[in-house]
This record gives structure tokens, sequence and C-alpha cells, in this order.
């Protein structure tokens, strides 16, 4: 008898790490063709459109219309995509995620990536997937008493995909304590099915963007160097400029909503999408999610000054505050790496004559500190910023991220108005 239930609950643990392999592979071909579609309509937009129709204010056109359909949209449907903090709590929450928008929910994370708008798009990924993941929990009889669990796997193989952070996923969705149905998995279980899923799920990204070409560039690699007894000195610097970047990005947002607020639906997408178009004929650079733009900055920011380079770190963050605030929604990760990999180098090249060997160090204590203090979670921040800071660096950036989440967990306390979600 023991061991016939002992068979049972290995066939039921095999079926179930398939199914999740099968989810996971799922989550990595639905990411692929939604930043392929962003990859291609972008292009025709800003690429080959002004070719075709070469209208000065071509930019403000584009913007404004895109603005205009998002706001039609939510006016119609309510206000998508959800951010990522929103999506996690609703499946840990409330145990459910609503999928009847599913249409909706995608033109309106697709809208704002191709318009310019300074937003990643990992915000919209992780509610489709989980809204996708929820309609296979209410319309397969297999996973419906799982359907929480496959939301939280969903949504961590979508991160991990699109960060190419494997862990990161993980940390992000289950760093935090909570009473959710992986809670009550052992540790095994949980390493068995995010692993299938993860591996999944990169294995079918992978394979698709090598026969088809990558949806999105991804934030190029900074080359690491030994550190030196001034690189210290420098990270001990980069946390407080860190916070600085925080606390901007965190009024600027507050601020912005409170303006929002008070404007019409359409009215304010409309706005935001041209202002969205008028940034873009005068610093092209603030535009998109910014992993293209930390490329040309990586080559070329020996031809900037170092208040120039703060400049663009302070713009990004309050442009990103502003089209969140505004109904151009999204992710904030992949703006805020930019902005404050900019400020980083800044910071370098303002204290040292030959920043060269110093700027990777100062962009990864900014950025780090930036992020920490926003997410809360100082693993899964080191684990997400080695999508672009070498793995010899993962040490120094889970210290700055651990100091900010301490110190901003202390200080929102006196600061009521300050909030962590974006």
């Amino acid at each position: 008898m023991q061991h016939a239930s002992e068979r049972i609950q290995i066939v039921n643990r095999v079926k179930m790490i398939g199914f999740c392999a099968l989810l996971g592979a799922a989550a990595g071909a639905v990411v692929w063709l939604f930043l392929k579609a962003v990859a291609i309509t972008s292009d025709l937009l800003w690429k080959t459109l002004p070719g075709v129709l070469p209208v000065p204010w071509l930019p403000v056109l584009i913007c404004g219309l895109g603005g205009l359909a998002v706001g039609v949209l939510h006016q119609r449907f309510g206000v998508y995509p959800d951010s990522l903090e929103v999506v996690l709590g609703k499946i840990k929450g409330e145990k459910h995620y609503d999928y009847h928008p599913m249409f909706i929910m995608l033109l309106c994370a697709f809208l704002p990536l191709v318009i310019g708008a300074s937003v990643g798009p990992e915000a919209g990924l992780a509610g489709i997937i989980a809204a996708l993941c929820y309609w296979v929990g209410d319309n397969v009889k297999y996973a419906k008493h799982h359907a929480e669990a496959y939301s939280e796997i969903g949504t961590a193989v979508t991160l991990s995909v699109l960060f190419h952070a494997p862990l990161f996923g993980i940390f992000a969705v289950s760093e935090s304590e909570d009473e959710s149905n992986m809670a009550l998995l052992s540790r095994t279980d949980k390493l068995m099915l995010y692993g299938a899923a993860t591996a999944a799920g990169i294995l079918i990204y992978s394979g698709l963007s090598k026969l088809f070409g990558a949806g999105m560039s991804g934030f190029p690699a900074f080359e690491g160097t030994a550190l030196s007894a001034a690189d210290f000195g420098l990270m001990a610097l980069g946390v407080p400029v860190g916070l600085v970047l925080y606390y901007i990005y965190i009024y600027a947002e507050k601020i912005f909503e409170m303006i929002s607020d008070k404007i019409p639906v359409i009215v304010r997408e409309t706005a935001a999408g041209i202002v969205i178009g008028l940034i873009a004929m005068v610093m092209p650079v603030l535009l998109f999610s910014g992993e293209e733009q930390m490329a040309e900055m990586m080559h070329a920011y020996g031809n900037y000054l170092p208040w120039m380079l703060f400049g663009v770190a302070v713009l990004k963050l309050v442009l990103t505050a502003f089209c969140l605030s505004f109904g151009l929604k999204g992710g904030h990760f992949f703006p805020m790496i930019f902005g404050c990999s900019a400020a980083g180098y800044g910071l370098a090249m303002a204290l040292f004559p030959d920043a060269g060997a110093h700027v990777v160090i100062a962009a990864a204590a900014v950025t780090a500190t930036a992020l920490g203090a926003q997410m809360k979670k100082p693993f899964a921040t080191a684990l997400l910023l080695l999508i672009c800071f070498p793995f010899r660096y993962v040490l120094w950036l889970f210290l700055a991220a651990l100091i900010a989440a301490r110190l901003t967990g202390y200080s929102d306390r006196f600061l009521p108005m300050i909030g962590t979600e974006s």
C-alpha cells in the first residue's frame, strides 16, 4: 500500500514538472513573439516611415496618435498594463488575475513601447503571462487546483527570459515571505518546478531568437576590472547618489500622479504622447527603455561632461515617472538601469581624470542602490543587474542594494508621501 502511494506521488510529481516545462516553453514563446512584434513595429515607425514621409513633426504625430490610441483603450476598458508589483500582489493576495481583456492588455502594453515611451516591457509581459496561466487554470482540468502556483512560475520564467537572468525571476517572485501555494512546496519541489519551467522558457526563446532574430537587443555587458582602493571609496559615494536618484524618481512619480489625476483620461495619454514626440526631436537619448542608449553611452561617454551624464540620468528617471503616471504604462527596470548607469559614469568622470577603470563599478554602485531602494529585494536586485554587470561584482551589488533597502525602509516610515510602487 505504501509502495503504491509513493509511486502515485512520483507520477504526480513528474506530471507537474512536465506541465511546468510546457508552461515555461509557452511563456518563452510569448515573450519572443511580443518583443519581436515590438522591434518590427518600432523599426517601421522610427526608421522606415521617416524615409517615406519626411515630415519635420513626424515624431509628434506618431507619438500623439499612439498616446490617443492608448487613451481611448483606457477610457473604454480600464488602465492596463498593471505594474509588476500589482500583478504579483493580485496573484498572491486575490489568488486570481483577470484574463478577459487579454487583447486589450496586449495593445496597452505594446503601444507605449513602440512610440518610444521611457518604459520597459516587463510589467506588460508579466501581466499577460499571469493572465494566460489563470486562463489555463480555468480551462484545463489538470491545472485548476494550481493556477496560482503556475502563474507565479510563469511570471518568474517571463522575468528570467526577459532579463537573461535565470535566478532573477525566482527571487523577484519569491524573495519576500508569503502564503502562496508555492510556499507550501518543499525547496526541492520548488527548485525542480522553477528549473524545468525556466530551462524550457530560455531554450524556446533562445531557439526562436537564433532562427528568426532576437526581439530586443538586450543590455550590453560591462567589462569589469580589478578593484583598487579608490574604487571602494567610489562605491561609498555611489550609495548616496543612488539614493538621491531613487527619491527623485519616487517624488517625480507622486507629483505627476497628483497632476494626472486631474486630467481626463484620453487627454492625459494624448498629451503624454505629444510630450514624448517633442522629446524625440530634441533629446532622443531619453526615449525607449534604454538598452541601445546604454551601448552608445558605454562607447562614447568620453564625449560628455560629467554634469551632462547626471542630467541624462535625472531626466531619464523623471521621464519614466511621467510616462507611468500619465498612462503610458510599462516597467521601470530598464530605464532605471540606463539612467543610474549614466549617473555612475558621471560620478567616476567627475572624480578621476582617467575614469576608464572606474566607470563600471561606479555605475554598479549607483544602479544597485537605486534599484535596491525601489525593489526592497537585495538578492533579486543583484541577480537582475548581472544582466549587464560582471559576476565578480555580485557581492558589491548585493551590499549596495541591501544598504539601500534598509535605509529607505526606515526613512519611508517618516516620509509618508514616499511610496515604493511604480
